[in-house]
């Protein structure tokens, strides 16, 4: 009996050794499977990263820095008005260029952000905050900051305003004025003395030298006139340094200036296209260019009508009294009582 179940056992296999069985085999096949598809995963990928990536298609063209680009003012521009935070309004007058291609076309419109206003000399020098390029169709690109305009030598004109003016054109008239009273109330406080001898040049007192002496004013008119001319003159000094120390400065819509870019600018390939297509076929009105501002000639130099007088006073002739007799009928010598001599004419110059 014991021979024959252990024959049964061997030929008929129990249901839970089966069970066991298969488990094992099914999870070596799900291992084999992973490793497998592991293993192609790899393989696929290894040709693939050795193989070269393909170019990206290029669609923006790039301004690198340092490039000038020309502008025109088309708005005045006055350091007096515009402050921080204020716009200025220009225009691009030349092709601004990337390599060979045409990228900034003229006629693009420029839109600055004023940080602030100096002036060096006659060139105006215009400080922004950031910038904006307009093209014609709308397409805008910003240009952030700092970066600078400079307009052309002498188009940057002095702008003392209405207060300065007015004060430099009265400052001469005041300081001829006062001169005028300086002159004409020193010629009435310090009168002039005259003295005369007789015989002429002698010192001394009687009966040996006769002298008199006459105390008349200075002539009022020509220190009057002198006195102003010099308070005058102060005056226009005093003016022009009023008028020429002002820091403010103007500049007139057509004035040059031009920029150095700070920083490379990107534009969209397809924008820079239309826009240089555009321009080749309705290009947009330039603002014109306006001539240097030309100096105001220097004043005339006042002319020289030569030296004039004013009227002196001739004099009186001495006064002799005659002597009185004497015991022997015989006069005794005269008294004389010199005269006043005359007085000979101030100079002033001419009118």
């Amino acid at each position: 009996m014991t021979y024959l179940r252990s024959r049964l056992s061997d030929v008929f296999p129990s249901p839970s050794k089966s069970f066991l069985t298969d488990q094992k085999t099914f999870a070596s096949a799900v291992l084999l499977s992973v490793i497998s598809l592991a293993a192609i995963a790899l393989l696929a990928q290894e040709p693939q990263s050795e193989r070269p990536s393909a170019p990206v298609q290029q669609n923006v063209v790039t301004v690198p820095a340092g490039t000038r680009i020309p502008l025109v003012l088309t708005h005045p521009v006055q350091s007096r008005v515009i402050h921080r935070g204020d716009d200025i309004y220009a225009q691009v007058t030349a092709p601004v260029r990337s390599g060979d291609q045409m990228v900034i076309p003229p006629g693009t419109f420029v839109q600055g952000t004023v940080e602030k206003l100096d002036a060096r000399g006659g060139r105006g020098q215009l400080h922004l905050q950031s910038m904006a390029v307009i093209f014609p169709d709308g397409y805008v690109t910003v240009i952030p900051g700092p970066m600078t305009l400079q307009s052309d030598e002498g188009y940057a004109e002095k702008d003392p305003g209405n207060a300065r003016v007015m004060t430099g054109v009265a400052l001469p008239l005041a300081g001829a004025g006062l001169g005028a009273v300086i002159g004409h109330a020193a010629a009435n406080t310090t009168p002039q003395t005259i003295t005369a001898s007789l015989p002429p040049g002698c010192v001394g007192t009687l009966p040996g030298c006769l002298s008199s002496s006459m105390t008349v004013p200075r002539s009022a008119g020509a220190a009057t006139v002198i006195g102003a001319g010099v308070g005058g003159a102060l005056g226009a000094v005093a003016s022009l340094i009023v008028i020429f120390s002002s820091h403010h400065f103007y500049l007139d819509a057509g004035a040059p200036v031009d920029m150095v870019l700070p920083q490379e600018i990107s534009f969209q390939q397809s924008e820079v296209s239309k826009a240089v297509q555009q321009s080749a076929g309705e290009p947009v009105a330039l603002q014109t260019v306006a001539p240097r501002p030309v100096p105001p000639p220097p004043p005339p130099s006042p002319a020289n009508h030569g030296t004039c007088y004013t009227p002196g006073t001739p004099g009186t002739p001495p006064t002799v009294i005659p002597g009185a007799p004497g015991p022997n009928g015989i006069p005794g010598p005269p008294t004389v009582i010199p005269g006043t001599p005359p007085t000979p004419g101030a100079p002033y110059p001419c009118p």
